[in-house]
């Protein structure tokens, strides 16, 4: 058997440079042997590998489902002291001795929780009044003349819009302001 020895410098000198190597067979299958060897080696690696590879798929794929599946929880934690404040003002309006006054104080202050748990989490209310009206923010119930307004401004706010990291998720529903007849001519 010969074996040619290649030169990447020079490929002139692959052809010349030809030697010839006599094996025995025992050397042969020693070296077959050797290589069989080598080439189970890189199977198990490989097998181990694709392995490896199936239980980070199978993790992955379980993190993704309890990230969607419990996504909301860090945000329900935040509501339920707002629950417990409104089932206690549910109470108190039925005990005896109760004013308006005390729960009216206790209604702001659970508006007050809620709206800072939804702060929180990025969301955030729309109050355009008096703003100019905003098509993509705000959603126009009705057009009235007001002098007192300047055409295309929010003059009353019906309901608030919110946004969830900027996103609109509902538009504030708004009475604008539209030019009186004089104007318009």
């Amino acid at each position: 058997m010969s074996k040619q020895k290649v030169s990447p410098d020079h490929p002139d000198e692959n052809i010349n440079s030809i030697e010839t190597e006599n094996l025995s067979v025992e050397e042969l299958q020693q070296k077959l042997a050797e290589a069989e060897a080598r080439a189970g080696e890189y199977w198990e690696k490989l097998l181990r590998t694709k392995a490896e590879q199936e239980n980070l798929q199978r993790r992955h794929d379980r993190e993704v489902e309890n990230a969607h599946k419990y996504a909301l929880e860090r945000f329900a934690q935040e509501l339920l002291p707002v629950i417990d404040s409104l089932e206690m003002g549910v109470e108190a309006a039925n005990s005896e001795g109760v004013t308006v006054e005390k729960l009216r104080e206790g209604t702001v202050l659970t508006l007050k929780m809620l709206l800072a748990a939804m702060e929180k989490f990025g969301i955030a209310a729309i109050h355009p009044q008096g703003e100019p009206f905003n098509p993509e923010l705000h959603q126009a119930m009705s057009l009235l003349e007001s002098p007192e307004h300047a055409p295309n401004t929010v003059m009353n706010v019906m309901q608030k819009g919110y946004t969830l990291n900027t996103r609109l998720i509902r538009p504030a529903m708004v009475v604008v302001s539209k030019a009186g007849k004089e104007k318009q001519e």
